[in-house]
């Protein structure tokens, strides 16, 4: 309490008691009950006095309370506390705190504005949505997406119809944009969907981020023209794959027709014949591996999994390599194997684990070994979740770790001379991971320089195995 209020009320507590005392002397009788009674209503009337003083002095600490919360109206804005006597310095820490809470709100709003203009110039549908689906709030992107009209309550007709409050099945009704928010709602998780029918002919990349308040913010990336670009890429390369199929085949039908039974050829003709056999060898196999890539990538590779032993495939892909073993006086080894099993497609298991033999034999001999040395395996791992781990280890020159991350594209090659020299086309890898990602499992490889290389997928184990 302020000096001047503590020396106000004494002074009027004063008052009423010299009052008291005054009647007491002046008038002659008034002692007890009635000097009471007049003394109690002159302190009433002392107290009704103070009260008001008080009111009159605290108005100005409700009109700056007022002012914090945003109430005060707009021509009283800013209202000078200068004026109060008792309670000073309480109304210039209000006066205070009054300023810091609208900078404050100020610069939130600022920040909010300018968000939101970042928002409304993104190319990308950006939605909010609430832990109970409801929408919070969208960009221009996301209402120009949506259906151009509908019609509101009140029977007018409103042009966005990504409505804040209502439920987001009933903007957006495609199922994986739906289950993308019911994953990252629910686990608190970032998911990923490719959804088809946002929008009829359109196709968009949706990611949801769960908010740390609870929530989700569901981003739409629109990925039609892309994946338009993308198809006729591949049937481009098909195409062109194609038609080269029937002159190569008839390249080499005449040139091994001419080896085989030419015997009037010079040497230096058979070594240009057989060179010309040899490259157009290696481009059968490189279109043969383009119409593979095609078809995979374009989903016309039609897969039929089936419940699959471990042990028997990497048996069959074993013995289907014996030729290529023979052919480099290889050896070729049955590791660890399970007879858990796997929920695949055979052909294309066999193709992959084919493909990674080939690879181990070829690549795979150190420098001192006089041949190559391969391992196959299959175990059954429970991390991250239940699978069978297929492993195709040599014991080689190993690749860098600079590689690792890249030997899984098309055409790419560590050592590009010596994969010419091998007759590779640098798709085998790609087309692996594509079938194997097409299964449900993952494809990956493990290695050390001068250590060997480890190439290894999983497959998912079947749910229900027959005998």
């Amino acid at each position: 309490m302020s000096r001047s209020l503590f020396w106000m009320v004494l002074s009027r507590v004063a008052l009423v008691l010299a009052a008291f005392v005054a009647l007491e002397m002046v008038v002659p009788g008034l002692h007890g009950l009635p000097a009471l009674g007049v003394g109690l209503g002159l302190a009433a009337l002392v107290a009704q006095w103070t009260v008001h003083s008080l009111r009159r002095a605290i108005a100005p600490l409700q009109v700056a309370a007022k002012d914090i919360l945003g109430e005060t109206p707009e021509g009283r804005k800013g209202l000078s506390l200068t004026t109060v006597r008792d309670f000073d310095l309480l109304a210039q820490s209000l006066g205070m705190a009054s300023r810091q809470v609208h900078q404050a709100l100020a610069a939130s709003s600022a920040s909010r504005q300018e968000l939101e203009g970042l928002l409304d110039s993104m190319q990308d549908a950006v939605v909010a949505i609430d832990a109970g689906g409801r929408i919070l709030w969208s960009n221009q992107r996301m209402q120009r997406l949506m259906p151009n009209a509908y019609i509101t309550a009140a029977g007018g007709a409103s042009g966005r119809s990504v409505r804040v409050g209502h439920a987001l099945v009933q903007s957006i009704r495609d199922p994986d944009v739906l289950q993308a928010v019911q994953t990252a709602l629910e686990l608190r998780t970032v998911s990923q969907r490719r959804a088809t029918s946002v929008l009829p002919g359109s196709i968009f990349e949706v990611n949801v981020s769960p908010m740390p308040g609870g929530g989700a913010v569901v981003v739409l990336h629109d990925i039609t023209r892309i994946e338009q670009v993308e198809r006729t890429q591949r049937d481009f390369v098909a195409n062109v794959s194609h038609e080269l199929r029937t002159p190569l085949t008839s390249i080499s039908g005449y040139v091994e027709t001419l080896l085989d039974h030419e015997a009037s050829l010079s040497v230096s003709a058979r070594s240009f014949l057989t060179t010309i056999l040899k490259n157009a060898t290696r481009m059968n196999r490189l279109t043969e591996d383009l119409l593979v890539m095609a078809r995979v990538e374009s989903s016309e590779q039609v897969l039929t999994p089936t419940p699959l032993r471990p042990d028997l495939l990497v048996r069959d892909a074993v013995l289907g390599m014996s030729g290529l073993v023979q052919e480099n006086e290889a050896l070729l080894e049955i590791g660890e194997v399970t007879d858990r099993q796997v929920f695949a497609d055979h052909d294309a298991v066999q193709q992959v684990l084919g493909n990674l033999i080939e690879n181990a034999i070829k690549y795979g001999q150190a420098r001192d070994a006089p041949y190559s040395r391969v391992i196959v395996s299959a175990r059954v791992v429970m991390e991250p979740e239940e699978a069978v781990e297929f492993s195709v280890r040599d014991f080689g020159q190993g690749i860098a770790s600079e590689h690792l991350a890249r030997i899984f594209e098309r055409f790419y090659r560590v050592d590009k001379a010596r994969s010419r020299e091998s007759g590779g086309t640098g798709l085998g890898l790609a087309i692996a991971r594509h079938m194997i990602q097409a299964q449900g499992g993952a494809i990956w490889a493990e290695s050390n320089l001068g250590g060997g290389s480890t190439f290894l997928f999983t497959l998912p184990v079947a749910q229900y195995p027959i005998d």
